[in-house]
């Protein structure tokens, strides 16, 4: 009997998705439970399970963009295992035992000498899968993924339909840095995370929200929703394009659980296991340019969000204090915002609220 293996829902909104990879080969036997294939949606990657042993057809390649329920193979459960397959397992059981195996003759060895012609290499035709770039003379012609489809849509989107305008400040990271190099030892030895800089700016944006509620609203047609809850997403940038885990009630977490809930989304985002319920959702977003270098940037909103921070690199310079210069580690801030819902002094006073918090972060703890 064969039974169809067929594309999962994944998500209300998600009617396909691209098969990217198989996992098993054709005429592969499976038990329940082994990765057969994995499909890369506008939102998430799933990688998706055998539901019954047997003998697995494959009947659509990869790269294929497949509908939600359609069926992409088949697993005929009549059919065991192949001889050749049940000889391997025997021999790979006969070696982890520690028994010796049969002789085998060298193919440098004057096999003619005795007789015995020497064994040929075994030709197998290359066959490119389906989803390889064919190179098209001094260019490479390749199909969008659905993920970088919708990333490029949704940015598009956001321009055309919000008034988008940006506002800098910059912040002095002494303070953090100072912090961080104290505790870190104490820190990790207790909650086996390290402390990072994410942690300190999730908990100052909290505070520039609780202190600057415009920004935690949103536009929904005519009205004008104002969000109570403090969901911060945070910008990952993976092989397959950009993804906005959401952190949840980050008004009521610590930095050690903010940092252990992060390290986790990059552990997922690695592996290409974000869920759909990980990016959904979320009242203000930050993203960190700074990690690649970038020391200047304008990000734009992740509708219907309002507000968006951009975190940028650490870089000595020289600064004026109390009639001084001085060298100091430096970072530039950028908040973009939706002019719409937010006025520019808002804007600017959320943003020194920001800047005020990460410069005194022992404030963060009494908060």
């Amino acid at each position: 009997m064969s039974v169809a293996v067929t594309v999962p829902a994944v998500g209300e909104s998600i009617t396909s998705g691209v098969l990217s990879a198989w996992h098993k080969k054709e005429g592969d036997h499976v038990v329940v439970g082994d990765l057969l294939f994995t499909l890369d949606t506008d939102k998430v990657s799933s990688e998706v399970t055998a539901l019954e042993a047997g003998v697995l057809k494959i009947k659509v390649a990869e790269g294929a963009e497949v509908p939600i329920g359609s069926t992409v193979a088949e697993i005929d459960t009549a059919a065991g295992p192949k001889k050749t397959e049940v000889a391997e397992q025997k021999t790979e059981t006969k070696v982890e035992k520690g028994k010796s195996e049969a002789p085998s003759l060298k193919t440098n060895d004057p096999l003619s000498k005795i007789g015995v012609p020497a064994p040929k290499a075994a030709s197998m035709p290359v066959v490119p899968p389906a989803s390889q770039t064919v190179p098209e003379g001094r260019v490479t012609r390749r199909k969008l993924t659905p993920l970088r489809r919708k990333i490029a849509l949704q940015l598009v989107n956001a321009q055309q339909t919000a008034a988008i305008l940006t506002t800098f400040n910059e912040v002095d990271m002494s303070a953090i840095m100072g912090l961080r190099k104290e505790v870190q030892e104490g820190f990790q030895a207790k909650y086996g995370v390290k402390l990072g800089f994410m942690s300190f700016f999730v908990k100052a944006v909290v505070v520039a929200l609780k202190a600057i509620p415009q920004i935690n609203a949103q536009l929904e047609g005519d009205e004008l929703i104002e969000n109570h809850f403090y969901d911060i997403g945070v910008a990952v940038g993976t092989e397959k394009g950009l993804m906005v885990p959401v952190l949840r009630d980050c008004e009521k977490q610590s930095l050690a659980g903010i940092e252990k809930e992060l390290l986790g989304f990059a552990v997922k985002a690695r592996e290409g296991k974000i869920g759909l319920s990980d990016l959904q959702g979320g009242c203000f977003t930050i993203s960190n340019g700074g990690v690649y270098g970038s020391l200047l940037s304008t990000p734009i909103l992740n509708p219907p969000q309002s507000g968006i921070l951009g975190m940028h690199k650490i870089q000595e310079r020289p600064v004026a204090i109390d009639g001084k210069v001085v060298i100091r580690p430096m970072m530039y801030l950028a908040l973009s915002y939706d002019h719409r819902v937010v006025d520019g002094k808002e804007a600017v006073t959320f943003l020194i609220k920001v800047k005020e918090a990460l410069e005194n972060p022992v404030s963060l703890f009494l908060d």
